[in-house]
């Protein structure tokens, strides 16, 4: 099962509905997958496969494989930006 942190700022409202938004597509394409929301600072001690987050944090996360959305929200932008990186790690899994 592929381990998944969504990131904003706070880890309050926005990565929740990007954590629900991921488990809904990857559902949607029977993909396995753990997703956790989280805020920047918790976010930077986790272990996963992947981070998702906005391309203002992304860049602070050194040396982990980050995944860059432009919405929070907007399932179809969240899924063009994601879903290819979530298949080859789910694949090489």
């Amino acid at each position: 099962m592929l381990s998944i942190i969504t990131v904003c700022g706070n880890g309050i409202g926005s990565s929740l509905m990007l954590k629900m938004k991921v488990e809904e597509i990857c559902d949607e394409h029977g993909i396995a997958v753990s997703v956790e929301s989280s805020d920047f600072n918790a976010a930077k001690s986790k272990t996963c496969d992947l981070i998702i987050t906005i391309k203002e944090l992304a860049s602070q996360f050194e040396d982990r494989r980050v995944a860059v959305v432009r919405s929070y929200v907007n399932k179809k932008k969240i899924e063009e930006d994601v879903l290819e990186i979530i298949k080859q790690l789910a694949a090489a899994k």
